[in-house]
């Protein structure tokens, strides 16, 4: 059940980033881009997630897991704060 769980939250987020990189494509508005990059980082952190916990229970990937969410919420910001127009 916790795998399956997983599972639905990386294609959440992986359906997300696609649907945020096609809205991109179409209006090349750049903060779409760094949302998309952001849930597809996410959803890899999520694949390592269930690698960790569900495939090699005994192995610790926690180090790459938040490597990647940082990375993820990273570009984030970084779009939001200096990518944005200015006034």
């Amino acid at each position: 059940m916790e795998g399956a769980v997983y599972l639905l939250c990386a294609a959440t987020a992986l359906t997300c980033g696609l649907l945020l990189l096609r809205g991109f494509l179409r209006t090349r508005t750049r903060l779409l881009l760094w949302c998309a990059v952001c849930f597809l980082a996410l959803f890899a952190e999520t694949v390592t997630l269930f690698a960790d916990r569900i495939i090699f229970p005994d192995a610790d990937l926690v180090l790459v897991r938040r490597s990647l969410a940082l990375a993820g919420g990273t570009v984030l910001v970084y779009g939001l704060v200096w990518d944005t127009p200015r006034r």
